[in-house]
């Protein structure tokens, strides 16, 4: 599959959970407004407070796409809600790893495991 290099994020509600789409390369020079932060300040208004961010289509990931992460993280944290990432690429993988950011935003090798770990308890950090 080639991956596009211009950055696409859709959004599509599953059950209670917002999942974002992220295809093609997610770097500041890809991105255009509305960014991932600024489609998950909509949602968090509107009340929702579960998200699934899916990068099944995804290539490169630079600063700017962890930046864009980490800020939804804490934005949807602070409000008691839950983020998380399926499908991730190898080298964003590598990337969560080295940062230890895997420990902290719980990642799923498939849509349909993690839209099931929404309906179960909590992620704990680290475990």
């Amino acid at each position: 599959m080639d991956i596009p290099k211009k950055l696409s994020i859709t959004s599509v509600l599953t059950g209670e959970v917002v999942v974002f789409g992220i295809r093609g390369e997610f770097s500041r020079v890809t991105a255009e407004a509305p960014t991932l932060f600024e489609m998950v300040q909509a949602q968090l208004g509107a009340g929702k407070r579960r998200v699934l961010l899916d990068f099944d289509e995804a290539g490169f990931v630079d600063s700017f796409g962890i930046q864009e992460m980490l800020a939804s993280y804490t934005a949807i944290n602070d409000l008691g809600g839950a983020l998380k990432i399926c499908q991730a690429p190898p080298k964003l993988l590598m990337i969560l790893k080295i940062t230890k950011l895997d420990a902290v935003i719980p990642v799923y090798p498939s849509r349909e495991a993690a839209l099931a770990a929404f309906a179960g308890p909590p992620d704990r950090p680290g475990g």
